[in-house]
């Protein structure tokens, strides 16, 4: 019997891309001159409807701009009303967490991309590398974030692995906490992941750090096998514990690093207490783990 041909059968499935994204806007010609004009985004289909059946639903235009590789970002803008209070986009670090991402093919094209930017006056907020993707971001008319990134190099078995750790350990810690409240740090998280990875072999008494072996933390490898009564040891899992002696410590500049990824330096896990982790330094103890 098929899948088809037996209802209680988990179909296998896939996805192939995004079709599109949509928000709400409540300024029309901002927007359309934004994305058409100013990003050069074909404008590419609008649904024009009266309501959407319930009498609370107000008339609307749903317009879509071509995004490429088959994608669309598309608005709904709805006629005579005003933005509700709990819809405004505010400066703050969770309102950016809901943004657009586009993809281009590599670090020339993201150059050119911002090259337009500046030139149609559209305020660039910052261009950033943070581990495996470089992207400037800006601002639409609406306040919603757009991001243009490039991916460094692509995903591999090993960054699914870490992904999978990553988030299992601190699934574990949340239902630990028995009311599903949020733990308090990503230190537990990154303890419990260096507890799966596995520690039998790591030196007593001392602190360790488990990194992932990709190039963007291949200067915390490098470092740590210059600098004398550190350990570097390599797992054949995809990971390298770095030993300390007792403690480890890292300068941030001495890496090489920018910020958006030394503040992740530890992703991979550790075994021991962060006493410093600040702009410049890290500084981590053997002390017991929590």
């Amino acid at each position: 019997m098929t899948e088809a041909t037996n209802p209680g059968a988990v179909p296998s499935v896939q996805l192939h891309g995004v079709h599109h994204t949509a928000r709400p806007t409540w300024k029309l010609a901002e927007t359309v001159h934004f994305y058409r004009d100013l990003l050069g985004l074909p404008l590419v289909h609008a649904i024009s409807a009266k309501g959407w059946g319930p009498d609370n639903h107000a008339d609307f235009l749903h317009f879509f701009f071509d995004s490429g590789n088959g994608s669309t970002i598309a608005f709904f803008y709805y006629i005579g009303t005003e933005r509700p209070d709990w819809l405004t986009v505010r400066e703050h670090y969770q309102d950016r967490a809901t943004h657009t991402a586009w993809r281009v093919r590599d670090e020339a094209e993201l150059l050119l991309w911002r090259q337009r930017v500046e030139a149609v006056g559209i305020p660039l907020r910052y261009q950033i590398r943070h581990e495996v993707i470089e992207s400037i971001y800006f601002n639409d008319p609406n306040g919603y974030p757009i991001e243009i990134t490039w991916q460094v190099r692509p995903f591999s078995e090993a960054d699914a692995l870490d992904a999978k750790l990553t988030v299992d350990a601190a699934i574990a810690l949340e239902n630990e906490s028995g009311d599903g409240k949020p733990f308090g740090s990503i230190e537990p998280v990154w303890q419990r992941k260096a507890a799966t990875i596995g520690t039998a072999a790591q030196a007593a008494g001392k602190a360790s750090v488990f990194v992932l072996d990709v190039p963007e933390f291949g200067a915390l490898i490098d470092v740590a096998g210059k600098t004398e009564g550190y350990t570097t040891t390599a797992l054949g899992n995809g990971y390298v514990r770095i030993d300390g002696n007792p403690c480890i410590s890292f300068r941030r500049k001495a890496l090489g690093f920018k910020p958006a990824v030394w503040y992740g330096a530890l992703t991979g896990g550790l075994a021991g207490r962060i006493e410093q982790f600040d702009m410049d330094a890290l500084v981590i103890s053997p002390g017991d783990t929590k």
